[in-house]
């Protein structure tokens, strides 16, 4: 026989036959449409469906904007939980589960997993880019957020299994076979109850039931709590954020029940945004493109240069020379294939700009993850730079810094600028068709360095003159986005961590195969924390940290 269980507000499908409550009110967008097209699409896999929309008011009348949470929010917000738990019982559901709409349960077995713990009330674990999730692990006398040091190693899956906790919230289910639920409620609150008006909080407080969360897969994705005066344009913003972190972890659709129209893309003031990616690296391939979408940037798609695929008589044909003397600063090898195939790939778009006559491009490899509000915040950056007239040549979006000793310099007139000193990694940039030139008068293929080594003698910042003697002139105006707005999916040593450039073969020589990134990790390790006094400290108003609600606790 199997379970039924009742879905409430939630925006996902369950396999299972059972009832389904669906309420929307207090909207300025269009969820209501949405929500009533699903609902069509969606109803035969549900028992019964209950559909409650309430067109007016648009907003609460104490409310600041639409992420305000006042008194009057909570209490509706509590009634209509409360409302989907008695319609569960009176229908004998046997579980309940409560979803945040915008939640991403990735992990298409997370409800049959959750149900197999058989546990009373259970949540699994759900992760955003910070160390906010939906639950926690303390609790103060008088109900709010308390850190502890047992967060922490079950948020990073440093100990897993299911633990018991104080609190769970936003996804969660709710066994009510069991004879201690029949005591659960969210509305109204407990006589005895005297905390903060909050949902969470109330509900916590009349479980009296142990909570617990899990982690011992991977099951989804919340984004991170919005200021009260943030709108919701910020709240779109964030929730495509989320979409783009999940993507790194798996292959997400839009539901079939659903039909949208694609989002309006552009190139952000770019002649072209360029996509460099191998084609045996469909699914980088795959999640960017569909990153890029949500994002609503247009992009070209580049194939980059296989260097699993050159021999030494197409490099002998192209001229290419590696630079006399070169040796990796911290492995000691040669140059690899990977790595010349990375180079000519940056090469052909150069010589793009040029032939083309674009004005300024944009370079993104394929391994990035993007941070919160990207297009928003380039677009700042290059029209502070457009109004201040500032002479460039290249402006990485992402890098490792490797000169930590001293700050970099803030550039006068533009927000969150910093002039760039010597760096790894060829993530993302900007680049000018002034820049391509000076790139491409180096001459470069006949005494060839890694791209990323390659650069930095360019703007003549390399801690190598040696390096730097082959060169002249080296006037690249080079700068730098600080805070950077992309950085890599992953490190060296993690799961999921691929290198096309350093596990490959020697440039001149078939036979010798490097494994070289896990044996020397330092350059393709994350960048390691740089002492405060040589932090950038840059001029203006610099995009504020992912921040929490008050009503949240990360």
């Amino acid at each position: 026989m199997e379970n039924s269980i009742s879905l409430s507000v939630s925006v996902f499908a369950c396999t299972h036959p059972g009832p389904r409550r669906a309420a929307t009110d207090h909207n300025i967008d269009n969820t209501t449409a949405i929500l009533r097209e699903w609902l069509k699409r969606a109803q035969g896999v549900y028992h019964y469906v209950e559909w409650r929309p309430m067109e007016d008011p648009k907003s609460y009348t104490d409310e600041w904007g639409p992420k305000h949470w006042p008194p009057s929010r909570f209490n509706h917000v509590m009634k209509l939980k409360q409302a989907a738990l008695k319609a569960a019982r009176e229908r004998w559901a046997d579980y309940i589960l409560y979803v945040d709409s915008d939640n991403l349960l990735t992990n298409p077995r997370v409800l049959n997993l959750m149900m197999a713990e058989n546990l009373t009330l259970v949540a699994p674990m759900l992760e955003s880019r910070t160390l906010y999730s939906n639950f926690w692990c303390g609790i103060t006398p008088q109900g709010y957020y308390k850190r502890t040091p047992d967060y922490q190693p079950i948020r990073e899956w440093k100990r897993l299994g299911c633990f018991p906790v104080p609190m769970v919230h936003s996804t969660f289910l709710i066994d009510l076979r069991r004879e201690s639920t029949k005591d659960l409620a969210f509305y109204p609150p407990h006589p005895d109850y005297s905390w903060a008006f909050d949902d969470i909080m109330v509900f916590a407080f009349s479980a009296r039931v142990q909570m617990y969360v899990c982690n011992r897969e991977h099951y989804g994705f919340l984004p991170v709590p919005l200021k009260p005066q943030q709108n919701v344009e910020d709240e779109s913003e964030s929730f495509i954020h989320t979409i783009t972190e999940a993507l790194i972890h798996r292959d997400i659709e839009p539901s079939e029940h659903l039909y949208s129209l694609p989002s309006p893309q552009d190139t952000v003031g770019f002649d072209n945004i360029f996509l460099i990616n191998l084609k045996r690296r469909q699914d980088r391939r795959t999640r960017m493109l569909k990153s890029m979408a949500s994002l609503g940037l247009r992009v070209t798609l580049m194939d980059a240069v296989d260097g699993k695929l050159l021999n030494t008589s197409q490099l002998h044909a192209l001229g290419i020379e590696m630079m006399p003397g070169y040796k990796d600063p911290y492995s000691g090898r040669a140059l690899t294939r990977g790595e010349i195939g990375c180079f000519l790939s940056h090469h052909s778009l150069w010589t793009q700009v040029i032939e083309r006559s674009l004005q300024k491009i944009l370079v993104l490899e394929d391994d990035v993850r993007f941070e919160p509000r990207f297009k928003r915040r380039l677009q700042a950056i290059m029209d502070d730079v457009d109004k201040a007239q500032l002479d460039w040549d290249l402006i990485y979006v992402g890098r490792k810094r490797m000169q930590v000793q001293q700050p970099e310099q803030a550039v006068e007139g533009v927000n969150n600028l910093v002039e760039a000193d010597y760096s790894y990694w060829t993530l993302g940039y900007a680049l000018s068709q002034q820049g391509a030139r000076k790139l491409l008068a180096a001459q470069p293929l006949t005494r060839m360095l890694p791209v990323d080594e390659f650069l930095p003698v360019m703007f003549n910042k390399h801690p190598n003159t040696q390096f730097m003697s082959h060169f002249e002139p080296r006037d690249l105006k080079a700068f730098s986005v600080e805070p950077l707005l992309i950085y890599p999916t992953h490190y060296t040593g993690e799961p999921g961590y691929i290198s096309d450039t350093e596990t490959s073969t020697i440039w001149d020589d078939d036979a010798v195969a490097t494994d070289w990134d896990r044996q020397h990790a330092h350059k393709t390790a994350q960048q390691d924390r740089i002492r405060p006094v040589a932090q950038n400290s840059v001029t203006g108003d610099s995009p504020p940290p992912a921040a929490r609600a008050s009503r949240d606790e990360l």
